[in-house]
């Protein structure tokens, strides 16, 4: 059990033995009671009313962070799209320099056969 509910319980027992033994007569206790049960239903109710603000203002938060986690996705989102195709674009680009490198070695390496070629006839002779 929490202090506070501990010294809600002392303090309600403790006013009901006061009133039990306070040299009144029961009309008297009566208005009391009735006087200190009014007062702890405004209090009640003004806890309420404070509870009911909290949860609403709790509830506005909760909205207002999941909006901004929403456009905090949509904007990551719209990111890593066009990084994609940023990262698409440049692998092809890179495809094709590597396809021309390519060819251009493969020149090479028949011209350089050839004259391996022409070289290795001419010393034969």
């Amino acid at each position: 059990m929490s202090k506070l509910v501990k010294v809600a319980i002392a303090g309600a027992l403790g006013f009901v033995a006061g009133i039990l033994m306070a040299p009144k007569s029961g009309e008297e206790t009566r208005a009391d009671i009735k006087k200190k049960a009014g007062d702890l239903k405004k209090q009640a109710n003004v806890k309420k009313g404070q509870a009911m603000k909290a949860a609403v203002d709790g509830a506005e938060s909760l909205k207002a962070g999941g909006e901004k986690l929403r456009k905090e996705a949509r904007g990551m989102s719209k990111s890593a799209v066009s990084s994609g195709k940023a990262v698409r674009a440049e692998a092809g680009r890179l495809g094709d320099e590597a396809k021309v490198r390519a060819e251009r070695v493969a020149k090479d390496v028949k011209a350089t056969a050839k004259a391996v070629e022409r070289d290795i006839k001419r010393n034969m002779k």
